[in-house]
């Protein structure tokens, strides 16, 4: 089984909408961990987006990545800029880096439907890396 580590800001939303799309795709191939460089709480909006593609994400906590500084990953992936750039843990150097940045559907100010959409669109492009993922090294 292969260790993944989704990497973000604040564990609350892009982390965790990557957590539950690798947990469907790659199911009894990895253990998946998401981690922030501070934690945010798993942001409610992520939660019902998933629900809405039928990924249940409502148990996941919200973690520091220091609390996995000592498991030995195979995969680190980063899915935003500043986690990238600022990652205060140095892990093995056998683990892959991957990044891709997705945008902050959390940032999104307006209408409740513009943040839904917002979500929306970062799910999907988020599910659409994921599976892209799985299949090509899992």
């Amino acid at each position: 089984m292969k260790n993944i580590l989704v990497l973000c800001t604040g564990n609350s939303c892009r982390s965790q909408i990557a957590h539950g799309y690798l947990n469907y795709f790659a199911y009894k191939k990895a253990n998946v961990y998401s981690a922030g460089i501070d934690k945010h709480g798993v942001n409610p909006h992520a939660i019902v987006t998933m629900q809405e593609d039928g990924i249940n994400i409502e148990a996941h906590t919200s973690n520091l990545i220091e609390e996995y500084k000592d498991i030995d990953f195979d995969y680190i992936i980063s899915v935003c800029d500043h986690a990238k750039d600022h990652c205060p843990v140095d892990f093995s150097s056998k683990a892959v880096r991957i990044h891709q940045h997705f945008k902050d559907p959390s940032a999104v100010k307006g209408n409740s439907r513009q943040i839904h959409e917002a979500f929306e669109a970062t799910r999907q492009g988020i599910k659409d890396f994921c599976r892209a993922f799985v299949k090509q090294y899992l």
